[in-house]
């Protein structure tokens, strides 16, 4: 990656501006912008997150912030209330409190000397979801929003329920957070006889939110109000949609370009939850360049021909070895001039003939552990592995071995005609790339909880012994099956850990299976350049603790319990301009019997470490998570440390009933 380090307007930084909202919460922002602004105002761009501007994406900001301001922006970055170093209290993720203060934020902006009343807004994850939604709230300066690694609902596409199916990543979400808003502001901005005071406030209000969210298991009011997808209509500022191939949020580009009917245009790369200019795997691309192209036509009215652009630009992966990392993946950029593309044929493939008797799918509650993580995040063993362990705990159809190469691009589908023995059931459907030694790539997978078979927000009990017909959409992709290689689809009625098991052992008889394929002509090389990434200069820190991320999988051959272990030690480092060190890392245990769905738990524990010149503060978090039939069972604690001394400790513990799931 290219450091810019000088640009057309000379950036001044104001690392702790105040924007008080009208309730009275000051919110602190970091906020770069030409120097002469004031007497030549530029548009500005809003970055809105609980993450912490000062030690959280610091990196990051350091890359993308100052580059804006350099070519003519004011790029303000607000830490949300409750979080950072701002004032108030956080309730929940995406609140109409946090989206409002968007809006206000937008409006103050808009009317700051220094803006010439024009504002975009940009993020990725939170921040991709909260700029889509606050632009569906229409604020009247906000004309263009860049959005990454995002989703369109917040239900069936979120961390929450796929397919209707519960994520376990709704409890390790909801973990995470309660660490993350665990700390405190920095006393060099909040100050020496204030910080403490809001610190502690913070912590006795901070929710843990795996209970409520346990509370909608269905796709009710609670998930509408926020998924764009109710009225796609509601945005009318210009769209930018980005996604990696290796994140959890790889549908929404799809959905956007497919449905919003402002300028909208989508990019997907082969990366992790990342922005695309330090992502991995690598090819990485000039994002920034291509955000400027976007804010100056939007924002400035300048012609940069991104209307010209083509609707959907997509990297089709070449076929790998498996393996949990992959620094890049061989490939080539294709471009659909409108999407959904005419281009793209489907093909049909039937799994089970008609007339063979059905297929048994009854797979062992640890079925899944080669999946890898939900959206990868730290350039680590995240990734799925060979998929051969779970392919044998799966009914597979394997296809002839191709006589020449395709490129699958689209979402794939699985149309089933299929009964359970029990009321309730999953289904986890894979897409593999088999290669001639019989090694198994993952090219995509789709999950559904068959009560949901018609509806997400009215789901019926099956009926055993009754059949019923269900569509599992596969997550989209764009993949090259290359020639001596064949096509393996794995059903499985488990895919642990990625969603939590169905509260009986379950078998389902499949008795007809279609495969449909969105497929699309050999690209021939690459269809569409960008540029290579550049970015302003790095954040300048030492390395007080280097990373390491580990991934264990053990049996207990006395219990046979099955334990996923994780550790994800995110170093510390200490901030060479304002001294700060910051370190964390996060532990998660899961575990399972192949036998006994109810044995599943998941644990998790966060440590976050912030010092100066003497001061340290210190959080401790953790949660656990178990089931019965009837019930979620979920615990959590906070203990914060000034120094050695504990000053605040607080526990959570909660029963939900289980619904029908």
């Amino acid at each position: 990656m290219k450091t810019v380090t000088e640009f057309p307007r000379k950036v001044v930084e104001f690392p702790n501006m105040g924007i008080v909202m009208p309730d009275g919460c000051r919110l602190s922002a970091r906020v770069w912008m030409p120097d002469d602004a004031a007497d030549d105002p530029v548009p500005a761009i809003l970055e809105h997150l609980p993450y912490r501007k000062r030690d959280g994406t610091i990196f990051r900001d350091q890359l993308t912030h100052p580059y804006f301001a350099g070519h003519g922006y004011a790029s303000i970055r607000v830490d949300m209330r409750g979080n950072g170093d701002s004032e108030g209290l956080m309730d929940d993720e995406y609140s109409e409190q946090e989206l409002q203060d968007a809006c206000d934020v937008i409006a103050w902006a808009a009317t700051q000397p220094w803006c010439n009343g024009n504002v975009g807004m940009m993020g990725i994850s939170w921040g991709g979801f909260n700029c889509l939604q606050t632009a569906a709230k229409q604020p009247p300066a906000l004309k263009a929003v860049i959005s990454l690694c995002s989703t369109v609902d917040r239900y069936a596409d979120d961390i929450h329920y796929k397919g209707g199916c519960l994520l376990i990543e709704n409890f390790g979400w909801a973990s995470t957070m309660l660490s993350y808003s665990s700390r405190p502001p920095d006393p060099l901005l909040a100050g020496d006889n204030r910080w403490r005071d809001l610190w502690l406030t913070r912590l006795e209000n901070q929710p843990f939110l795996a209970p409520l969210w346990l509370k909608h298991q269905h796709r009710d009011a609670y998930w509408k109000r926020g998924s764009i997808c109710e009225d796609y209509s509601a945005i009318q500022a210009a769209v930018l949609s980005i996604g990696g191939w290796h994140d959890g949020y790889r549908n929404t580009i799809s959905h956007l370009a497919a449905n919003i009917e402002a300028p909208v245009k989508g990019i997907v790369g082969p990366w992790i939850h990342k922005y695309p200019h330090y992502a991995a795997p690598e090819p990485r691309i000039g994002f920034l360049q291509e955000a400027l192209r976007w804010w100056d036509r939007w924002l400035k009215g300048i012609d940069t021909g991104v209307e010209a652009d083509p609707a959907y630009r997509a990297y089709v992966m070449d076929s790998v070895r498996p393996a949990r990392w992959h620094p890049e993946r061989p490939g080539r950029w294709v471009a659909e001039r409108v999407w959904p593309s005419p281009e793209i044929k489907t093909q049909e493939v039937e799994l089970i003939p008609e007339g063979s008797k059905p297929a048994i799918v009854a797979s062992p509650q640890s079925c899944g552990l080669a999946g890898g993580e939900y959206f990868p995040f730290t350039f680590g063993p995240e990734l799925p592995g060979d998929q051969r362990p779970d392919d044998a705990l799966s009914v597979c159809f394997d296809q002839p071995v191709l006589t020449e190469a395709i490129d699958i691009v689209g979402a794939p589908e699985v149309l089933v005609r299929v009964s359970s023995d029990r009321r309730q059931a999953n289904i986890a459907i894979r897409l593999c790339d088999v290669h001639p030694d019989g090694a198994s790539e993952l090219i995509s997978y789709g999950v559904l909880n068959l009560t949901h078979h018609n509806s997400h927000e009215f789901p019926q009990a099956l009926v055993p012994g009754e059949s019923v017909t269900a569509r599992i959409v596969l997550d989209q992709c764009a993949y090259r099956v290359p020639s001596g290689h064949r096509l393996r689809i794995a059903v499985s009625n488990a895919y642990w850990p990625m969603i939590w098991p169905s509260p009986e052992p379950v078998r389902l008889d499949l008795s007809a299976a279609t495969l449909t394929l969105p497929l699309r002509s050999l690209a021939q090389g690459d269809e569409v350049m960008f540029p290579t990434p550049e970015a302003a200069a790095p954040w300048i820190t030492e390395t007080i603790r280097a990373a390491n991320s580990e991934r264990h999988v053990d049996r207990d051959e006395k219990t046979g319990i099955v334990t996923l272990s994780i550790t994800d030690d995110f170093g510390e480092v200490r901030d060479l301009e304002h001294g700060l060190a910051n370190g964390s890392i996060a532990r998660e245990t899961w575990a399972i019997h192949p036998d006994d769905p109810l044995s599943a738990s998941g644990k998790t524990h966060w440590t976050q470490t912030l010092s100066r010149n003497g001061w340290s503060v210190r959080t401790e978090t953790s949660a656990e998570m178990r089931s019965d039939a009837q019930n979620f069972m979920v615990n959590a604690r906070i203990e914060a440390y000034e120094g050695e001394k504990l000053v605040f400790e607080r526990n959570f513990e909660e029963s939900i009933p289980r619904a029908l799931l």
